[in-house]
């Protein structure tokens, strides 16, 4: 396997008194998918905020591309090369497609821009003029994705990217993962639907009240039925 894109080892984070991240160790090397997957409270999104710089950690480390992005703010993670696509999308909705695209973007040679986002998403470029708020959910979920990929990031982390999404723009979204994968980025995907994180993920990590309980491939969480019965509740 390559060298890490995303390396983080014994994570301890805080909200206040409550010790929500309790020694998290988690890779993801380029080319790789890996699921985090777990209850609703179990820490995943808290995990992505720690990692994005909107959580400072309390200890441990999180490095990226080899660069120690602990104690970073979220502008200067984003600047090495983290992008996040968060929960609930999060685009301007007084935005057009277009504009919600130009004021993401971060520009390199040969990286995705507009026209490269926009022959992902064919839909997106039909709605270039429509603003946000006028957008189906699905169509709002590819826009967060495409204003994530524009900043050019080796690391992409997506927080409940198939929420609120019919099973068939379910299937799309992994689609779309799989080629995202494909071309050398390395995702971390939270996941609350079990079939799109076992699908996707090469590797697939459990979390249970701020902990790591489980990580494996996909086959090997299917053979630990007791692990999908306690702590996933199926």
């Amino acid at each position: 396997m390559s060298a890490p894109a995303l390396a983080v080892h014994g994570l301890h984070a805080y909200y206040g008194e409550s010790h929500v991240l309790q020694g998290i160790d988690l890779e993801v090397a380029p080319r790789e998918t890996v699921s985090l997957i777990g209850r609703n409270g179990a820490g995943k999104t808290t995990t992505i905020a720690a990692i994005a710089g909107f959580l400072r950690p309390r200890s441990g480390s999180v490095h990226v591309n080899g660069a120690d992005l602990t104690a970073a703010p979220a502008h200067q993670v984003a600047r090495a090369g983290v992008a996040l696509v968060p929960q609930g999308r999060r685009i301007f909705g007084d935005l057009t497609v277009g504009e919600n695209i130009a004021v993401a973007a971060r520009p390199i040679p040969n990286g995705w821009d507009e026209a490269k986002v926009m022959e992902l998403f064919p839909i997106l470029a039909r709605r270039r003029a429509v603003r946000g708020d006028q957008l189906s959910g699905g169509e709002q979920q590819m826009l967060a994705i495409a204003r994530a990929l524009v900043r050019n990031p080796t690391v992409l982390l997506l927080d409940e990217p198939s929420e609120g999404l019919a099973p068939k723009l379910v299937e799309q979204v992994g689609e779309i993962l799989e080629g995202l994968r494909a071309t050398g980025l390395a995702l971390l995907l939270v996941e609350q639907n079990l079939g799109l994180a076992t699908k996707v993920g090469q590797r697939v990590l459990v979390m249970n009240k701020g902990t790591i309980v489980f990580a494996g491939t996909p086959a090997e969480l299917a053979a630990h039925r007791d692990v999908e019965t306690r702590y996933l509740g199926v």
